[in-house]
């Protein structure tokens, strides 16, 4: 049972938060006040679940204590065994609310994301299903009302992608899409067989969060290496005349991005630059989470481009996911961008993990 005095602690915490939000919002340090927005807006929201939970158990203890005292009339226990049998219906999902509300919210959740889609195993097939995976993702974010931004591609020449980064800007993109990250297989029959054989292929998909400037990324112009060239396109014909792609290296980490999507050399560094700054920004939070051992635990897969995570079987119209032991048949639906019911099975099941975590926390 979590201690009723905690809404005053709460309610304390954020005015003391309020008093320095007053201080410093003429100061100029803006991301010392981002920060502090942040931290206020975490504890408003844990607040706005907190409140009804021990609003619901105060009314709890007090309509009980009507039932159990012998002076009561009838019509009072009456009234009050109605109300116990209604809170004690509403106040489960009520707490969970609350407990959910108490879970560290990852501090990139709401950033835009750069992804990654790259062919595997299954030749022109498997790029025939990454431009599959891109139509999906790039659908969803229609009906999400999320833009996408080319970065870089590298076409086939039948159709599809051996390579493509994107990025997409949005509400809460990497909150939803986080889960995308791992290895896809698809089980179909290609255009070109001719004896109706089901084939596997493959596709790798990257989920990266944006880098921001509160991020501790430090990236110094001596430790880059800028090559500019002319942008081509499959099969290795020119689709620009001037050298404008570019493409930056890391050399402490030998991390390397490029982008080639615009005709402006400017623009493509900018690109380039985001990307590059995600990839570092993803070691580094791939380094911290491999030092916590319960972070990973609550994760559903490490995110991984070698871990198959989903298989696409489309003879039998069927979608699953490794991770959960989700089945869904209606593929048809989800290579229109119908992709709702499938996240929101991932996001419940990664809290429901989390809860456990944090309830065994609070036992022991």
């Amino acid at each position: 049972m979590i201690d009723p005095y905690y809404l005053e602690k709460l309610k304390q915490q954020m005015g003391e938060l309020e008093e320095k939000l007053a201080h410093e919002s003429g100061s100029g340090h803006h991301q010392k006040l981002r920060k502090l927005l942040e931290e206020h807006a975490t504890l408003k929201r844990i607040e706005e679940k907190a409140a009804p939970y021990f609003r619901m158990t105060q009314e709890l203890k007090e309509n009980q204590t009507l039932l159990d005292d012998e002076q009561s009339d009838d019509e009072i226990k009456e009234l009050a065994r109605i109300e116990i049998e209604e809170l004690q219906e509403k106040l489960p999902s009520t707490e969970k609310d609350f407990m959910i509300a108490l879970l560290p919210a990852d501090p990139v959740e709401n950033r835009n994301i750069i992804m990654e889609i790259r062919a595997g195993t299954g030749g022109e097939e498997a790029a025939l299903f990454a431009g599959d995976l891109f139509r999906i993702y790039s659908r969803y974010s229609e009906n999400k009302g999320w833009k996408v931004n080319m970065i870089d591609t590298s076409p086939s020449q039948v159709g599809g992608y051996k390579e493509i980064i994107f990025s997409i800007e949005g509400t809460q993109v990497y909150k939803t899409m986080r889960y995308e990250s791992g290895g896809h297989r698809v089980q179909r029959v290609p255009t070109t067989e001719t004896n109706g054989r089901i084939h596997t292929s493959a596709a790798t998909v990257a989920v990266l969060p944006e880098a921001d400037e509160i991020d501790e990324i430090e990236i110094k112009p001596e430790d880059l290496r800028i090559d500019v060239y002319r942008a081509s396109g499959a099969g290795g014909q020119h689709v620009n005349t001037t050298d404008s792609a570019v493409r930056i290296t890391h050399l402490p980490t030998n991390t390397i991005a490029q982008s080639q999507d615009e005709r402006s050399q400017h623009r493509n560094k900018d690109k380039a630059m985001k990307v590059l700054k995600a990839r570092l920004l993803d070691k580094i939070r791939e380094e911290k989470e491999a030092k916590t051992a319960s972070s990973r635990k609550s994760q559903i897969g490490s995110g991984d481009r070698s871990e198959r995570i989903r298989t696409y079987n489309f003879p039998q119209n069927r979608l699953t996911d490794h991770r959960i032991n989700l089945t869904l048949y209606s593929l048809d639906q989800i290579i229109e961008g119908h992709l709702d019911e499938l996240l929101l099975a991932l996001y419940n099941h990664e809290v429901e993990k989390r809860l456990e975590e944090k309830l065994k926390s609070m036992a022991s």
